[in-house]
């Protein structure tokens, strides 16, 4: 995929910057880890800092010192996480910040002209996620909405180099599903991410939902499955033919202690760490497996020191880039379900 700021290759996960910052970590250790490109939010980063102070720097690449390709949000997802401080009407959304009690308007316009400001490779169209459950008449109402909102989105100019992704929405109904990638389709989007996943929905209904959604999709342009991180969720994605994926779950277990492993997932603030002299995970090529041992790790999470929360964080970011490779390697060779089955037996 040829981007403004570079090549991606796909499958490829992408960390999350929502504030233009991956929690704990630099631009320079993202580079370090083998990020090809990461995600801004829209919303966030329009209440602060504020275009004109990114705008200062020529975009969201030089305020943060980003070389690589950005995708940016549009906001859509705070429509649900954020249900109780938005309202939503054919026009838009109106948030209120609950940290400040301003207020701002989001518009299919507004946010296209946002995220143009902010220089984002990849701008994405306001939509409506539906909540899960759903009733099958507010499933439609949404959809019908998000398609309004990207029809007048995909009219709007982008600057050279960038591209426009559209959403399909329709909940857990098959033939909403349908509907809205065929209408989408119809606006001829640079690429196509599959939405309102991740909203609370079983396990079993999820995957059910992203196979048959990915079909919908043409095979010549990305298909970006938003929200997901966890690496059996990742690797069967791939399967379905999913090309991008998205997540704050790596960077926030860190932050609780926890880290992805070749062992399946360890919650390093067990105290059977705590005489570990071994390595966070045998078979992990990064610098903190190489440098560091359980018991040190464990050591300072349990002491509060920050260092514990960038560590984890730049090994579990490491740990899915790596996977996502492995599953590339497989996938070419026809071999991708022997991976499935590895994960399936340690994070299923």
């Amino acid at each position: 995929m040829s981007l403004a700021h570079g090549v991606v290759e796909t499958p490829v996960f992408m960390p999350v910057g929502t504030k233009a910052a991956v929690k704990t970590l630099s631009s320079e250790d993202l580079e370090g880890i083998g990020a090809q490109i990461i995600l801004s939010n829209t919303y966030h980063l329009n209440h602060r800092p504020g275009l004109e102070v990114i705008e200062k720097h020529s975009g969201l690449h030089g305020f943060m010192r980003w070389k690589r390709p950005i995708l940016t949000d549009s906001g859509g997802f705070q429509v649900f996480s954020l249900s109780k401080h938005a309202k939503i009407s054919d026009e838009g959304v109106k948030f209120r910040y609950p940290q400040t009690g301003e207020e701002s308007f989001f518009t299919p316009e507004n946010v296209i002209d946002i995220q143009k400001k902010l220089g984002s490779d990849i701008v994405m169209v306001l939509d409506q996620p539906a909540p899960y459950p759903v009733e099958r008449q507010e499933a439609i109402d949404s959809l019908e909405r998000t398609t309004k909102w990207a029809l007048i989105s995909r009219k709007q100019s982008l600057e050279d180099g960038q591209k426009m992704f559209g959403i399909v929405q329709g909940a857990t109904f098959k033939d909403l599903r349908k509907r809205s990638a065929e209408e989408l389709i119809e606006m001829d989007f640079d690429g196509y991410a599959i939405g309102g996943l991740s909203v609370g929905e079983p396990r079993d209904v999820f995957f059910e939902v992203l196979d048959y959604s990915s079909e919908f999709l043409p095979v010549e342009k990305p298909r970006y499955l938003m929200g997901v991180g966890d690496p059996l969720g990742i690797v069967k994605a791939i399967a379905a033919g999913v090309d991008m994926f998205d997540s704050v779950l790596p960077t926030r277990i860190a932050r609780n202690g926890s880290v992805f492993s070749s062992e399946g997932r360890l919650n390093m603030k067990n105290s059977k760490y705590k005489m570990d002299t071994g390595p966070l995970d045998s078979e992990c090529k990064c610098h903190v497996c190489s440098d560091y041992s359980r018991a040190y790790l464990r050591h300072l999470y349990i002491s509060g020191e920050i260092l514990a929360h960038r560590l984890f964080s730049w090994h579990n970011l490491h740990y899915l880039t790596d996977l996502v490779n492995r599953a590339k390697f497989l996938l070419k060779r026809g071999k991708l379900i022997e991976l499935e089955k590895e994960l399936e037996l340690i994070y299923g």
